[in-house]
């Protein structure tokens, strides 16, 4: 199935992506980086893309256009507004980060954004490279006999087009593929995004690596974070955020924090939150926002992170980053150096040459 606005064929999401391939390569930093202190790492895929403006990110002193419906509020941060809609996330602020200037340059679609950010590549005609989940078990192994990798509930989303999400092995093979929850008792069904967040740290607990956390499983007919208000099979809008996404996601990442935090777990396992792209700057004509990679937000806490900093600035719009510029694989690049894999450390590649894990830098202010 093809995504019902942007009607790509595999064939031309590959030569869109080739056109307009993001520059992941980055200087690396002369200032040495903290010493990293996670042995573990969550990451919670927000399915959909987030929009910057009406979570993390808000504008409320431009036209109403831009800011949408929603107040701001402040937070445990002096001088840090969050959306209204976040109000347990504001009051604890001061134990997580902010990356406000991520952004890509390959097409504007679900893919390859889920590619950047759990690969740090794009494909296109090249081989399909691992994600940092299994790139992590294969330079780490397991701890305690547990999988190293874990993705809940289900490995990809369906987006539109029928290509990876770079949630595989890709050349690495099955020796890093990831564990699938159904195999072991963390939690009970029905796997909703608090029970999956539950389960992540239940099983960070039990020796596991890394987990991949899919906030939902669809884009289409049901509520997630792609408000383009379509009044079709991409009706979600941002009363759904109001409603349904927003009070999930900020019950269940404090709740997740607060988890790890109760006997120290927190202090060695990064949680990085992320979408694949932001949305629009200006609302469309049904009230919605489409997708925009030119500026987003992540958030970060735990394993080294420090808690209460803004890293990077978006413009008086959010539409394009003002400050410190971050690339996806610089994110990929932060959460390697948080484990102690250095962007020189190095993997088999696809014909057994070695590759280095990534070809960027970390964000080092977040530590």
């Amino acid at each position: 199935m093809t995504h019902p606005t942007l009607p790509l064929s595999r064939r031309e999401f590959l030569k869109a992506g080739a056109a307009t391939a993001v520059a992941a390569a980055a200087p690396m930093s002369l200032k040495a980086a903290p010493t990293a202190t996670a042995d573990a790492c969550i990451v919670l895929m927000l399915t959909g893309g987030p929009s910057q403006i009406d979570t993390f990110d808000p504008k409320p002193n431009a036209a109403s256009d831009v800011r949408g419906p929603f107040r701001t509020i402040r937070s445990a941060v002096p001088g840090l507004h969050l959306s209204e809609l976040f109000p347990r996330m504001a009051a604890t602020a001061d134990r997580f980060s902010f990356v406000r200037s991520l952004h890509h340059t390959a097409a504007p679609i679900h893919e390859t954004g889920y590619q950047l950010v759990q690969t740090g590549r794009l494909f296109r005609d090249g081989p399909e490279w691992p994600n940092a989940g299994a790139v992590v078990a294969h330079l780490r192994g397991q701890r305690g006999g547990f999988p190293a990798w874990w993705v809940l509930p289900d490995a990809n989303a369906s987006t539109g087009v029928s290509v990876s999400h770079g949630q595989g092995t890709g050349f690495l093979g099955s020796r890093a593929e990831p564990s699938q929850p159904r195999q072991y008792a963390l939690q009970p069904e029905p796997w909703t995004f608090d029970v999956s967040c539950r389960a992540a740290a239940a099983a960070v607990r039990s020796g596991a690596r890394f987990v991949t956390v899919n906030m939902f499983d669809t884009v289409f007919d049901a509520p997630s974070w792609d408000c383009h208000a379509d009044r079709g099979s991409l009706a979600c809008d941002l009363n759904d955020y109001r409603d349904t996404v927003a009070p999930l996601f900020d019950a269940a990442f404090t709740g997740l924090l607060a988890d790890l935090d109760r006997d120290g777990t927190l202090a060695r396992t990064l949680v990085v939150a992320t979408g694949e792209f932001g949305r629009t700057p200006h609302t469309n004509a049904n009230g919605g926002r489409d997708h925009w990679p030119g500026c987003w937000t992540a958030i970060l806490a735990g394993g080294g992170v420090q808690g209460g900093r803004v890293v990077g600035s978006s413009d008086a719009l959010g539409g394009e980053p003002k400050y410190r510029p971050v690339t996806p694989a610089e994110l990929v690049a932060t959460i390697y150096h948080a484990l102690g894999i250095p962007p020189h450390a190095t993997l088999p590649g696809p014909d057994g040459t070695p590759v280095r894990v990534i070809d960027a830098a970390p964000v080092t202010e977040l530590f």
